[in-house]
């Protein structure tokens, strides 16, 4: 129905006819539904996540196991949605906390993956399949890296002298009525999307613009299925990019449409949105530049494993 609205404003009304309306045509249509369904989901996970908080999370994964950690954490990184800038502070205070160092990069990996903004786009761009096969190889990044990570005993690393900080499990409490859990998901929801709309915007302009003049053939003879190497060429494309998933996903459904796998696609997402030279800028003053490459070779080199086997699945 939306679809079809569209196509009534483009062309019946505005008379938009060959490229130009493929342009306009697309941009109108994924501004209105990418920020619909942000907008749905934010809500419904901020609700959700009115019954937890950091503290509560903290408390828990201190008396937990390695491997269960790693497990917890890199689900935690669901409901926070953090790019990989802004998922350093609490990465921090777990650090304070005395967390095992991998269970820490569990969620320092999850949480720009897999947070409810690109969930929501992923699921209103490609389906629910695509979206929960993309959350599943999301989570085995963060809970093997982070794991491997504190195999390697690599403490010694940690540059600052945090102090610990505490707190028990039965210190924290959260006592919400309806309506308060209502109007705290509402705020947080129109503050995220006052932070993001834009990039959205930004994001659907380029892609309309792809969709509309950029030739099929171009980006299938260097990012297709012809090209073995194309997931590692995303990967080392994307490091250097910094972006949210609200910003990089409409680019990322324009570029399947012309062509590029999907695999290879999202390897260039997930290097753009979990691997970046702002946060690696920012993690080298907390942390000793040998443990930052470890980190960034370990997620990188999974990033590009799930996008060799996300083109082979999908081919």
């Amino acid at each position: 129905m939306w679809k079809e609205f569209v196509d009534y404003i483009t062309v019946d009304l505005l008379n938009l006819t060959g490229q130009v309306n493929d342009t306009v045509n697309f941009f109108i249509y994924d501004t209105f539904k990418i920020w619909f369904l942000l907008i749905t989901i934010i809500f419904v996970v901020s609700y959700l996540r009115t019954y937890f908080n950091t503290e509560y999370v903290r408390a828990y994964l201190q008396g937990k196991s390695q491997f269960v950690g790693n497990i917890l954490a890199a689900l935690f990184g669901i409901i926070t949605p953090f790019c990989s800038c802004s998922a350093i502070p609490l990465f921090l205070g777990f650090i304070q906390a005395r967390i095992p160092l991998g269970v820490t990069f569990s969620f320092l990996i999850s949480s720009p993956l897999n947070n409810e903004i690109a969930i929501a786009l992923l699921f209103g761009i490609f389906g629910w399949k695509i979206t929960l096969l993309y959350i599943s190889f999301g989570l085995f990044i963060a809970i093997m890296g982070g794991y491997i990570i504190g195999r390697m005993n690599m403490q010694k690393y940690i540059l600052l002298d945090v102090k610990e900080m505490d707190g028990e499990l039965d210190d924290v409490k959260i006592e919400l009525t309806f309506k308060q859990r209502v109007e705290q998901s509402f705020d947080y929801t129109q503050d995220i999307f006052k932070k993001i709309w834009f990039y959205v915007l930004i994001g659907v302009a380029i892609g309309a613009f792809i969709h509309g003049y950029v030739p099929t053939d171009l980006i299938v003879e260097y990012a297709g299925a012809s090209n073995p190497f194309a997931p590692i060429v995303a990967v080392l494309a994307g490091i250097p990019m910094y972006s949210n998933a609200a910003g990089v996903m409409p680019l990322i459904e324009v570029l399947t449409q012309k062509g590029m796998l999907l695999g290879t696609a999202l390897a260039f997402m997930m290097a753009i949105t979990a691997l970046s030279l702002p946060e690696a800028m920012i993690l080298k003053k907390i942390l000793h530049t040998k443990l930052i490459v470890v980190f960034f070779s370990i997620v990188g080199f999974g990033i590009v494993c799930i996008g060799y086997i996300f083109n082979y699945i999908l081919l």
